[in-house]
């Protein structure tokens, strides 16, 4: 029994204890059940994503996890505005920061949906590249995402398959 204990229980243990450490610090999967990424992420995408530790890291366009309390679970959005930034969305769904337009390739379905943001410091505004299908910042009552929220950032598509890649 002690010889069972040595060489299969110990490792087994070892090797569960370090899987959970690895999830809670340094990257976990997501599972994306709607379209308001499309078509960056489409539903049923499983993402790999890296755990986001620095405010420092996150640029505009990076696309990350968080946790949303109005809606009370976690989401995964493109960062539009950062910290101390005034975001305009115009009627055709252009996007401008500071007065300069934000060109985004990445949107393919925009919205009419017009807003007008002001982002406190040490917040995040978040879209979705689906903007016609994404409920977004734009739509709730408080759109601003505190970077203590912010889980990590996604970087792969691991399933399926036939879409496994880095996003961009």
């Amino acid at each position: 029994m002690v010889k069972f204990l040595k060489e299969w229980a110990a490792p087994v243990i070892i090797a569960v204890v370090l899987a959970v450490l690895i999830n809670k610090f340094i990257f976990f999967n997501v599972g994306v059940p709607t379209g308001s990424m499309y078509p960056t992420i489409k539903p049923g995408d499983k993402i790999f994503t890296l755990r986001t530790y620095r405010e420092s890291s996150i640029k505009r366009g990076d696309i990350l996890v968080f946790h949303s309390e109005e809606v009370d679970k976690d989401l995964i959005k493109r960062v539009v505005g950062l910290p101390g930034e005034t975001v305009e969305i115009q009627a055709d769904g252009s996007v401008y920061i500071n007065g300069e337009y934000l060109v985004e390739e990445y949107v393919k379905n925009p919205s009419d949906k017009q807003g007008l943001f002001v982002i406190p410091e040490d917040c995040y505004l978040f879209l979705g590249d689906n903007r016609g299908d994404s409920i977004d910042a734009r739509y709730w009552s408080n759109p601003y995402i505190n970077f203590e929220d912010i889980k990590g950032e996604a970087k792969f598509v691991i399933f399926p398959f036939n879409r496994f890649g880095k996003l961009k």
